[in-house]
């Protein structure tokens, strides 16, 4: 029997408290596990925004989630905004899931990544995620060259592309180490000398961001 992790989330403490909302997000993903015959489990946050996907009961589904911990197969929630409302975090769940074999579901956008049109619909956003980020590589190549071409000195962080680097430091605002470089790797992404991602490539990359980050604050 399927065994899916039934996501919910609230705002405000009002909402949590009277139970509206989270009890309309409960039926309308129940009534969608039933008719696919899923036993659920569920994590509810409350009273928390979905500016970022840092939020305990979130982060505790996702770690279920982890191959060497798995003991459900996938996540469902009644509205992608329930989950995040930045189609770019969501992009990266996807690809999380499509890496490591789980299914991820949003009812309101027939994302279903366990059927063959809802995982159609979940490429689909996913191209256009690693478009937009191949666009911003293609600007900060262009850029990189014009500062060549102009003499100043570009440092050691500048050879990792920009847009791979700002989507590490998106990535580990939410994931571990190891599951960041899951992350790049799934997406195509890789280190700054071509090769793919590991723990150690990850957190060095990140210090040196970090220090990149910190230099230009002082200067």
């Amino acid at each position: 029997m399927t065994t899916m992790i039934g996501y919910l989330r609230v705002s405000t403490e009002e909402q949590a408290s009277s139970g509206l909302g989270l009890d309309a997000q409960r039926d309308t993903i129940q009534r969608y596990a039933d008719a696919h015959g899923w036993d659920m489990v569920w994590h509810v946050d409350e009273g928390l925004s979905a500016k970022s996907l840092d939020r305990p009961q979130l982060q505790a589904a996702l770690t279920r989630l982890h191959p060497k911990r798995r003991d459900v197969d996938g996540i469902v929630v009644a509205k992608l905004d329930r989950l995040s409302r930045s189609v770019v975090d969501f992009a990266g769940v996807l690809e999380l899931a499509r890496a490591r074999g789980w299914a991820l579901v949003a009812i309101d956008l027939g994302v279903d990544t366990s059927s063959p049109t809802g995982e159609l619909v979940a490429n689909l956003m996913m191209s256009v995620a690693q478009w937009e980020r191949r666009v911003i590589g293609e600007r900060t190549s262009v850029a990189m060259q014009a500062a060549k071409r102009a003499g100043r000195h570009m440092g050691r962080v500048s050879v990792l592309p920009q847009a791979t680097g700002e989507r590490l430091m998106e990535l580990r605002r939410t994931l571990t180490l190891a599951a960041t470089a899951d992350a790049l790797n799934a997406e195509g992404l890789t280190t700054a000398t071509g090769t793919t991602w590991t723990v150690g490539t990850v957190a060095a990359a990140q210090k040196r961001l970090l220090l990149a980050d910190r230099a230009t604050i002082d200067s």
